[in-house]
């Protein structure tokens, strides 16, 4: 879209933190701040945000808001880095995505919607699972945290009655009062296996992957991919950066004790179905696009027929004509 200014560490964090810490990785609106200071009171973890400002009349205002909110809550000062961009383009989520990933200071990020409580300490649980960490570490697993939403709206408006632990949310979860995040839309959060969740103990690899799957997820920032800035406005454009993730050789896993809950926030409906509509298109054209990206690139460095190009294999194939090109391909190497 650009020029966008982009001003990073606008505001720098205080704290300093350990390399192996999960830096939340977001962006944030004018209208959502209230909620950015909460996750920083909650979290008391390294947040790295990107903070969209239009470059018109109403930059004074946002600035203005912004320094009081650091003046008000010592938390954002000792925990949250923000990344100003500046320009007159709204809802470039996924530039502002990449913004975010950039300037985060640790090892990993957690890629999270502001708008999702953190109901259980993941960072803890990580540390009990030696095995999923070495995974995170070697660069090859997401780790995914399930969401979810309650089914009246008007019961996540106040955060402060969210369940805590898992056996609490079990408690609702079978009176019907809540469930997997965005239930009408399943193949954006069904691949989590929420039945299989329920009554697991341990970690467990995602096994039903679709190119709509949209977690949030932990992930090593360096070395994974960034999020695709074409997709700008509403639709498509999560599920591609993980969409991409995936291609790259990335598996995800799922911890079992582990969840989010969606804040109550409303949304300018009809301004995202006119973007759903035009990203659905692009998101066809893009997967082509990946797919033949990574096949090459796997053939090319000799990786093709290892594990490392599973995931394009068996994703990819099943766009038309993938594998007749990919024949192709490989008859002129």
């Amino acid at each position: 879209m650009g020029p966008s200014k982009v001003i990073p560490y606008y505001f720098k964090a205080e704290e300093s933190f350990d390399h192996e810490e999960v830096t939340i990785a977001t962006l944030v609106t004018h209208n959502r701040f209230h909620v950015l200071s909460r996750l920083a009171s909650h979290y008391k973890g390294p947040v790295s945000v990107a903070i969209h400002v239009n470059d018109d009349e109403s930059k004074q205002t946002i600035l203005t808001d912004l320094h009081r909110l650091y003046d008000e809550n010592p938390d954002m000062r000792r925990y949250v880095d923000l990344h100003l961009v500046v320009d007159k383009f709204d809802r470039q989520f996924n530039m502002w995505r990449n913004v975010a990933k950039f300037f985060a200071r640790s090892d990993y990020i957690m890629m999270l919607d502001v708008d999702f409580y953190l109901c259980t300490d993941f960072r803890q649980s990580l540390k009990q699972q030696p095995e999923l960490m070495d995974r995170l570490r070697s660069g090859r697993a997401a780790i995914v945290v399930p969401a979810f939403e309650f089914i009246r709206e008007e019961d996540g408006e106040d955060w402060h009655k969210f369940p805590k632990n898992k056996n609490d949310l079990m408690d609702i979860v079978q009176t019907d009062k809540i469930d997997m995040f965005h239930r009408g839309w399943k193949r954006g959060h069904g691949s989590t296996d929420y039945q299989k969740w329920y009554k697991s103990s341990d970690p467990y690899k995602v096994v039903d992957y679709n190119y709509s799957y949209e977690p949030y997820v932990i992930f090593k920032k360096e070395g994974t991919p960034w999020c695709d800035e074409r997709f700008i406005g509403y639709g498509a454009n999560k599920a591609a950066c993980l969409y991409e993730i995936y291609l790259a050789g990335i598996d995800y896993w799922v911890l079992p004790n582990d969840f989010l809950i969606h804040q109550t926030h409303h949304y300018p409906e009809e301004t995202r179905a006119k973007e759903r509509k035009y990203n659905k298109k692009l998101y066809d054209y893009y997967r082509e696009e990946a797919c033949l990206r990574y096949a090459r690139i796997l053939i090319a460095s000799n990786k093709w027929n290892t594990p490392y190009a599973d995931n394009v294999k068996s994703e990819c194939a099943k766009i038309k004509g993938f594998n007749d090109v990919i024949r192709k391909v490989e008859a002129k190497q």
